[in-house]
């Protein structure tokens, strides 16, 4: 290796000169902390499908009463993993905090998967404690020959863990480090096996630092995100993360809403400001009845988790010309994740990209970009 640039000849790799950073900070942690004060008043999760609210105030509270109940009633501790099995709620990012905040690992499976995926994922993350509801647990498989605490997310018993379980004794504080494995997500098998990839809490700062907010109209407005992707696979849980730290509102839809075009309807309602979603999102829009007087507060479309077509993009904007349309590529079948941010417009096309936590970016002729992962 090139001491001066860091390049390999060898294996066309460059890797970063400086030394690595590992400060003992936890996503929550780091998250919460940078909350202004006072809290803002908007909320930080909203369900727009049933109207419930969570807000900044009473986030903190539920996490640490979580956390502290997690470690104190069942011993979840740094270095389990806990697996979680659920559908959509307002509980789903309580849970990923307050189970992070404790140095555990976070691995987040579909709740639409079949039995046989679950166990795939039981036996890949091997996981000590599982979050699901009454719907999804017969999906679990009966552990062989060692421990598996199983909680419901709509029992009582996980009721009392949100409420009432903070205390002043806390026990000892737990260090984790930005290297520490945060999340377990995983591929969605249509080119193999599902395989799993560990995230780190850097990864998830990195992710959620990197994807800017989308400015309101109106000057000093609230902003407002529509996660229109779940919530388990890497993308929904980076952008879910990202709501947090950014102190945002992120709007959650937690019944089926017609799909595509419903999901739509639902952003106008909710006036969202930006909309993380699937390409059919985008599809749906393009050739609809309602223009952009529909959306007067949207501003971005982040588009994400499969590729979109020109057709559709140039669809898009040409009924949209005010709402900016930025691509998301996430490879989340890497140990390390890339994303890019392609941002469309009529003017033209501008490509901005950022390789966090990688070894490198090589290249190769004819233009051809190849991302190789080190150590």
């Amino acid at each position: 290796m090139d001491s001066t640039s860091g390049f390999c000849p060898a294996t066309r790799t460059l890797r970063s000169l400086r030394p690595p950073e590992d400060a003992p900070v936890s996503f929550p942690s780091f998250a919460l902390s940078r909350l202004p004060s006072p809290l803002p008043a908007h909320p930080a999760f909203a369900d727009a499908s049933t109207g419930a609210e969570l807000s900044f105030a009473v986030l903190p509270a539920r996490v640490r009463s979580l956390a502290t109940a997690l470690r104190g009633a069942l011993g979840v501790a740094k270095g389990n993993v806990a697996l979680v099995l659920a559908p959509p709620s307002l509980d789903v990012p309580v849970v990923y905090l307050a189970v992070l905040s404790l140095g555990a690992t976070v691995s987040s499976v579909s709740p639409l998967s079949t039995a046989t995926d679950v166990a795939r994922a039981v036996g890949l993350c091997n996981p000590s404690v599982v979050f699901a509801t009454a719907a999804t647990v017969g999906k679990v498989p009966a552990p062989a020959g060692r421990k598996l605490t199983v909680i419901l997310l709509d029992s009582p018993q996980f009721e009392s863990f949100l409420h009432g379980q903070e205390s002043g004794e806390d026990g000892p504080a737990v260090e984790v480090r930005q290297s520490d494995v945060a999340a377990i997500n995983y591929s969605s098998g249509t080119t193999g096996r599902t395989k799993a990839v560990a995230q780190s809490h850097r990864r998830l700062i990195a992710s959620a630092l990197q994807f800017r907010s989308a400015q309101p109209r109106t000057p000093g407005g609230p902003v407002v995100t529509l996660l229109g992707v779940p919530m388990s696979p890497s993308y929904g849980f980076h952008m879910l993360m990202r709501g947090v730290l950014k102190a945002e509102t992120t709007v959650v839809v937690t019944a089926p809403c017609g799909g595509a075009a419903g999901m739509a309807s639902v952003a106008a309602m909710c006036r969202a400001t930006q909309m993380f979603v699937a390409p059919p999102v985008v599809v749906a829009m393009a050739p609809g009845g309602v223009g952009q007087e529909g959306f007067p507060d949207l501003v971005r479309i982040d588009c994400g988790g499969a590729p979109l077509s020109t057709v559709a993009a140039s669809a898009f904007q040409e009924r949209f010309p005010g709402i900016e349309l930025s691509l998301v590529y996430l490879l989340p079948a890497c140990r390390k994740v890339f994303l890019a941010n392609r941002c469309l417009s009529r003017r033209g096309t501008a490509t901005e990209g950022a390789c966090r936590g990688c070894g490198g970016v090589g290249g190769r002729g004819g233009g051809r970009r190849e991302l190789r992962w080190c150590g």
